[in-house]
């Protein structure tokens, strides 16, 4: 993941390297244009004249592309630059900031940085030169203007204004100013006293460093304006008129320094290259605009004349809206010519649905009309809130679009909904006029019956031949019934469409005159194929488990007859040589499968006891055979001279080559010398046997042995365990410790505290100890041997 990480992390810093570097190849090859058009001179002579004069000016390649850009004429004004006999001038003549920045002789150079850019905020200017060319709107510009210049300059907020052309401004770019204040100044008036006016109209920054006097001279921007206390104005230059105003305002108060006026002059020239190349000016339709109104105040309804507004790449980015009718109104109540001049997204924010937006992109491109899906929308009529149905409708009007919004009366809702219930409930509406003996049907009708609606509606005669031939009696009597007594019915019946049998349901009545004569039948047909199939699958089912649980319960009273047969359980304590044995074996409580637990304890013909403990894996008369076949064949196994491990590994053979065995079991076999008083055991995949001395519970250690059954060559142990006077010994199936919620470890140590805590020698104490440690429904069979070593001689 880390190896990962590392070429994710290089592959995303060689593609910002790649979009630098493709960003800034496009303002350099603008630039040389510019300079090729200007000069007449070739594309490698232009790129040097840049490259000079960036070196002349003590800038970087893309500053002076920027500042290049902001410097050349308005369109279509000839080229002339200074010298009356040299028309084609060097670019060099174009202005720039003030003088080369160097260092002064031996003053240190951080590492990495230009030994001609010393840290006095200039630097800025490179930054932002880069950052320019990743900027798609005003809007942008001015948070990129404000994180550049917040530490250089001190300045705290930032406006971009843009004259109109009736005079006033428009607010085109902030940053550091909340919504509501930008709202406020979105749009200015051609008053006196407004800084940004004044410096558009004197084209020279217009510095405010005196609050008090300043005040008492200008409008000041800011609520209350004492959150600034110093502000400049500046105009930015395009050829030989200035259309955009920057505002920096700054909560400190004091003079701008030499330093500060000359840095914020310079970012006005780059920001002037980056505002001629980008095209923010939209095209001015106010005389098409004018002439579009009056005709929209006529029309009824909401609808909008909108012009696209293309960003730098050349796409829509918005619309503005340049007509409306006086039923028109956004989100803030705003109706008719208040909304002229505004962007569609500020008044409806519902246009950028993404379905609703590229369908007004697709109308613009190739004029084809655009409906919208119908949507509803919460609007207030005489102070009550009520919810509509719209659509959206829009269609392309020279280089601009005519959007409207058609609202669906109560009718055409109503429609829509009856069309819907039929839809969703898979029924059909249907009427019949008896006095003229013709019916009319919903298109959901003919869908549900199978009928080509070519055909038209079947007459109410007719009806019962669409059913089955066993169903059409009854379906015709209730047609007769409805007729001439006006009996309504709801009758089942059903038809074949195809290959398949459908199963309908009719449900009609009778609409009578005012002789109370019936002139009217009108009702519904609806298809229930799904839900009678569900029906007869479930009956079906229940048929099945019936069957089933019968079958099984029959298997379970075989094997539990054939358990005790072959299993007998003794009564009462045995004594076996020299011990008293206990059995106790408990069946499941839930499931109705006999399971495969099962014991042995005799006494062998040399005076030795054999205790053997198994358990058969599944359940039912296959289980009980195989523990029965296991049972006898091991007992018959050690009884005959084989060894324990020997007896295990015959047994293996056995259930593995043996066609009727019941896959595979486990079970712990021990033989008991009195003599000695040593236990030798052995285990296939047994739990260990519960060692009980002076009232501590352990367990012995197991020898190796694997599950009969489980493979051709297992190796099995014998273990040894002297026992003394007092002991007592458990040996015991799975069933005993398991539980489906928690490791085998958790029954293991439950068991041996539950012995512990019962150290009662009574004969019978086996019960209470079972009954402490099974709680709930068991799941699994329970057979226990529970040995106990006299303290005396018996």
């Amino acid at each position: 993941m880390a190896a990962l990480a590392k070429v994710v992390a290089r592959q995303r810093a060689e593609m910002d390297r790649l979009r630098d570097q493709a960003a800034t190849s496009a303002v350099l090859e603008r630039a040389k244009g510019a300079v090729m058009a200007l000069t007449g001179c070739t594309p490698e002579a232009a790129g040097e004249d840049l490259l000079q004069r960036a070196r002349a000016g003590n800038r970087t390649l893309l500053e002076e592309c920027w500042i290049t850009l902001g410097s050349l004429p308005p369109l279509g004004t000839p080229a002339e630059l200074p010298g009356d006999d040299v028309p084609a001038a060097p670019l060099s003549v174009i202005p720039g900031p003030a003088g080369p920045r160097s260092v002064p002789a031996g003053t240190a150079v951080p590492a990495g940085r230009d030994s001609r850019a010393p840290d006095d905020g200039f630097t800025a200017l490179g930054r932002l030169g880069k950052a320019l060319a990743h900027v798609a709107t005003p809007q942008d510009l001015a948070g990129r203007l404000l994180e550049e210049l917040a530490a250089d300059a001190d300045a705290d907020a930032l406006l971009i204004f843009r004259s109109l052309p009736a005079g006033g401004l428009e607010l085109i770019g902030h940053a550091g100013i909340d919504a509501t204040l930008a709202a406020q100044w979105a749009r200015v008036p051609p008053l006196s006293g407004v800084a940004a006016l004044e410096a558009l109209r004197a084209r020279e920054p217009l510095w405010l460093e005196d609050f008090a006097a300043d005040r008492e001279r200008h409008l000041l921007i800011g609520d209350p304006p004492e959150r600034w206390l110093s502000r400049a104005w500046l105009p930015v230059p395009a050829g030989d008129e200035a259309e955009v105003c920057l505002g920096v305002l700054r909560a400190r108060s004091g003079t701008f320094s030499p330093q500060v006026r000359q840095l914020l002059k310079a970012v006005v020239r780059l920001c002037a290259g980056w505002l001629r190349s980008s095209g923010t000016r939209p095209e001015r339709s106010a005389a098409s605009s004018a002439a579009a109104q009056p005709v929209f105040d006529s029309l009824p309804g909401s609808a909008m004349l909108l012009t696209p507004l293309r960003g730098s790449s050349g796409e829509v980015e918005d619309y503005r809206i340049d007509a409306a009718t006086e039923e028109a109104a956004d989100v803030v109540g705003r109706t008719g010519r208040q909304l002229l001049g505004r962007r569609i997204l500020e008044c409806f924010p519902g246009m950028a649905d993404e379905a609703l937006w590229h369908g007004c992109l697709r109308t613009l491109a190739t004029g084809e009309p655009f409906e919208g899906k119908p949507f509803a929308y919460q609007e207030v009529v005489d102070g009550v809130a009520e919810l509509a149905t719209y659509t959206v409708h829009a269609a392309r009007l020279g280089d601009a679009l005519v959007v409207t919004w058609v609202r669906h009366d109560s009718s055409d809702r109503q429609e829509q909904r009856l069309a819907d219930v039929q839809r969703l409930g898979n029924l059909g509406w249907a009427n019949w006029n008896l006095v003229t003996g013709e019916g009319n049907w919903s298109s959901q009708a003919f869908l549900v019956t199978n009928r080509d609606p070519a055909l038209g509606p079947v007459r109410l005669a007719d009806l019962p031949r669409l059913a089955l031939a066993e169903d059409a009696p009854v379906l015709a009597h209730a047609v007769q019934e409805l007729v001439r007594a006006g009996l309504p019915f709801d009758v089942p019946f059903r038809i074949r469409a195809g290959d398949e049998v459908r199963h309908l349901r009719m449900v009609a009545e009778v609409v009578t005159d005012t002789g109370n004569e019936p002139v009217e039948v009108h009702g519904f047909v609806q298809d229930l194929t799904a839900q009678r199939s569900a029906e007869l699958a479930l009956v079906e089912s229940e048929q099945a488990i019936v069957t089933q649980h019968g079958v099984l319960h029959a298997e379970r009273t075989l094997a539990t007859r054939l358990q005790h047969a072959l299993l007998p359980l003794p009564t009462r304590p045995v004594h076996l040589a020299g011990l008293r044995v206990e059995v106790a074996y408990l069946p499941a409580q839930s499931g109705i499968h006999v399971g495969g637990d099962w014991f042995s304890a005799i006494e062998l013909p040399d005076g030795d006891a054999l205790f053997v403990v198994g358990d058969v894996a599944g359940h039912g008369i296959d289980a009980v055979a195989t523990m029965a076949q296991l049972r006898f064949t091991a007992k018959g196994m050690v009884i005959t001279g084989s060894s324990l491990t020997g007896a295990l590994a015959r047994l293996n053979t056995l259930l593995l080559h043996s066609r009727d065995s019941h896959g595979t079991a486990t079970m712990v076999l021990a033989r008991y010398d009195p003599g000695e008083r040593c236990l030798v055991w052995a285990q296939a995949g047994h739990p260990p046997p519960l060692l009980v001395r002076d009232g501590q519970a352990r367990y012995l250690d197991r020898p190796l042995g694997i599950l009969l059954g489980a493979c051709s060559d297992p190796d099995f142990q014998e273990a040894r365990c002297v026992l003394e006077p007092g002991d007592r010994v458990l040996l015991y199936t799975d069933g005993l410790v398991e539980r489906p919620t928690e490791g085998i470890d958790h029954g293991l140590d439950r068991l041996a505290a539950a012995v512990a805590a019962h150290p009662t020698d009574e004969p019978g104490s086996l019960a209470p100890l079972l009954a402490s440690v099974l709680d709930g429904d068991r799941r699994d069979d329970v057979c226990v041997v529970d040995i106990r070593v006299p303290s005396a001689p018996q």
